[in-house]
């Protein structure tokens, strides 16, 4: 089975800087992570893989220190990792970003299942997923919590508001997980070592034959038009004492307010 999970590097403190220009999130520069729910992708297709045999491929899109978020999947025990890293992806919104992962997809060939967290804690939008799906003409799953692979096809339970559903869909497929769905795996030293000297692909958007005017800002319909920091709250009152106490400490605070 060769599976490809889609992960993304994203700014781990809330202090991001914004160009002032497009915008656009200033990523350069700026500590980053692998989003978390990246994390729970990587540790599926990891698990599907260890059950079924086959490959998985990290992929991801963004500047050079995105190579960082690559190598910690190494780690993790992916078996190859590829940045697609151009100018031309510059500004890329959930349509751009779809369209030169679809592209590097169709460069792999032969990819049985790809996966997604549900979202990027930058962005929370969730588009990408069913995006790539769109994209690529295959089935797609969201909210994932529970997987298995039997007889060319994929058995899945998600996650709705108030119940469950459990759905079966032909392979190939694209699948976006939750959080529940398990518990990421912390990769001992050696992985981390051997992931630091290991090869990551470097492909630019020549190279997975795509169109400069489809990608970056050019291929975004989204336009930002401004983006400010939350508003800093302070850190609350807290009440201790007995609960006869605090039941009357509280409602004197909601008294006040």
């Amino acid at each position: 089975m060769n599976i490809v999970v889609c992960i993304k590097q994203v700014p781990e403190t809330t202090e991001v800087r914004v160009d002032p220009v497009t915008n656009a999130l200033i990523r350069e520069g700026v500590k980053s992570i692998v989003n978390p729910f990246d994390e729970n992708a990587i540790e599926a297709a990891l698990q599907l893989k260890e059950a079924n045999g086959g490959k998985v491929t990290a992929l991801s899109m963004g500047p050079p220190q995105a190579e960082e978020a690559l190598r910690a999947a190494l780690a993790m025990g992916v078996e190859e990792a590829i940045l697609l890293v151009d100018s031309a992806f510059r500004g890329s919104d959930t349509l751009a970003t779809s369209y030169a992962l679809a592209a590097a997809v169709r460069k792999l060939e032969d990819v049985d299942l790809i996966f997604c967290g549900k979202q990027a804690i930058d962005g929370d939008t969730g588009q990408v997923g069913p995006g790539l799906a769109e994209r690529l003409g295959w089935p797609q799953v969201t909210f994932a919590i529970e997987l298995g692979v039997e007889n060319g096809k994929l058995r899945a339970k998600r996650v709705l508001d108030d119940f469950f559903e459990v759905l079966e869909v032909k392979l190939p497929a694209v699948v976006a997980v939750v959080k529940q769905i398990n518990e990421p795996r912390h990769p001992s030293m050696k992985n981390v070592l051997k992931a630091k000297r290991a090869e990551v692909v470097k492909w630019g958007i020549a190279d997975i034959g795509g169109e400069a005017r489809q990608a970056g800002f050019d291929g975004s319909p989204t336009q930002v038009v401004t983006v400010w920091p939350p508003e800093k709250r302070s850190g609350g009152k807290r009440i201790e004492g007995s609960a006869e106490e605090a039941v009357e400490e509280l409602s004197k605070v909601l008294g006040e307010g």
